[in-house]
C-alpha cells in the first residue's frame, strides 16, 4: 500500500468526495431508490454522513444544510425537478435490500 501522509490522504479523499458529489449532481436521472437498491446508499445517506462528520468535528449543521451541500440546491427544489414516484418493483427491491445504516 502506498505510504501517504495524513494531509495527502485527506486531500485525496476530499477530491474523490467532491468528484462523487459532482457526478451525482450531474446524474439527476439516477433516482435515490435506484442507488439504494444497487449500492446500499443514496444522496440522502451521503448528506447524513456529511452532517454526522460535521457534528463530530463540533460544527453545527442542519439536515437541510447538509442536503443542500450534497444536492447543490435545496432538497425540496431538487425533489420537485428530478424525483419520480418509485415503481412497485423499486419499492419491493428496497424492502428486500434495505440497508441498516
Amino acid at each position: 500500500m502506498i505510504d501517504l501522509s495524513d494531509d495527502q490522504r485527506t486531500a485525496l479523499e476530499a477530491a474523490a468526495f467532491r468528484r462523487l458529489v459532482e457526478h451525482l449532481r450531474a446524474r439527476s436521472d439516477v433516482q435515490n431508490i435506484d442507488l439504494m437498491n444497487l449500492a446500499g446508499f443514496c444522496r440522502n445517506c451521503l448528506s447524513n454522513w456529511y452532517g454526522e462528520a460535521a457534528e463530530e468535528a463540533g460544527i453545527k449543521i442542519s439536515k437541510d444544510e447538509s442536503r443542500e451541500i450534497i444536492y447543490g440546491e435545496p432538497y425540496a427544489q431538487w425533489q420537485a425537478k428530478h424525483q419520480r414516484e418509485a415503481s412497485d418493483a423499486q419499492k419491493a427491491a428496497f424492502e428486500t435490500n434495505k440497508p441498516s445504516h
